[in-house]
């Protein structure tokens, strides 16, 4: 090894420079937000340097709020764009809840320019992981008898996800992940009902299908296009459920006794 690169290496093992490559991985999605961080033998093997080095450059993401650490239960990634319930936007969507759609509208966006760029940036190793999210989502449909509606959200968000990453795109990626934070309590109550409904069912499943097959085949408009009409068929459906609502909670007010 000459001089050179022994100080590159030397560079490499500061404090700063663990931090800094610990922050790298977290914003390429190796680790995510709420996942808890190898030990410290295993990160300091695979970035090889000392532990020192290592819990210094813990320290400094600790303080950066970067990573929370609980005594006896080692480091986690830290909400990146937190969105707690108490906050002012969370109240606003609570008490009007048609932001809803504007949300929906603006994932559709992100979600087409997500795919297009997974479709032409993806690798083999990324295809590979998009397959295997794929195959997991629908084999639980097509071999459950009874469909568990959250866990298939979460298989389908785990889907939908290895897409984002494959963008390799770390901003795109961390803004859809907050968007799908957002809308999961206010959404899950209506996709519930879309899921045991066989006509929307049999849509998002082949929507599903399709959204994998272009990404995957490297067809960036097609993938695109995809991905916009499912958000945009979601959100119709979403709507028509809630005219429904509407139609019938007006039908039983004029039963009621006045």
């Amino acid at each position: 090894m000459t001089l050179l690169s022994e100080e590159r290496v030397a560079g490499q093992r500061t404090p700063e420079n663990v931090a800094a490559r610990l922050e790298r991985l977290i914003l390429d999605g190796v680790f995510r937000p709420g996942q808890l961080l190898p030990s410290e033998r295993r990160l300091c093997e695979r970035l090889k340097v000392s532990r020192a080095s290592l819990r210094e450059g813990l320290r400094i993401l600790r303080s950066k709020q970067i990573i929370e650490t609980r005594q006896g239960h080692g480091s986690t990634v830290a909400s990146l764009l937190p969105m707690h319930q108490q906050s002012p936007l969370m109240h606003l969507f609570n008490d009007h809840p048609r932001t809803l759609f504007d949300l929906l509208e603006v994932r559709a966006l992100l979600e087409g320019e997500s795919a297009f760029l997974a479709a032409r940036r993806g690798t083999s190793m990324d295809r590979v992981l998009i397959t295997r999210r794929y195959r997991e989502m629908a084999d639980y449909v097509e071999h459950s008898e009874s469909i568990d509606v959250e866990h298939l959200a979460r298989l389908d968000h785990a889907f939908h996800l290895a897409v984002s990453q494959a963008s390799h795109n770390p901003v795109l990626v961390h803004t859809l992940q907050s968007l799908t934070d957002l809308l999961l309590s206010s959404v899950f109550a209506s996709v519930k009902h879309l899921y045991h409904r066989e006509g929307p069912r049999e849509m998002i499943n082949r929507q599903h299908a399709r959204l994998h097959d272009a990404v995957v085949a490297g067809d960036a408009e097609q993938a695109r296009h995809v991905a916009l009409e499912h958000l945009t068929s979601i959100t119709e459906l979403l709507r028509e459920l809630e005219a429904e609502s509407e139609r019938l909670e007006r039908s039983a007010m004029r039963m009621e006794p006045w």
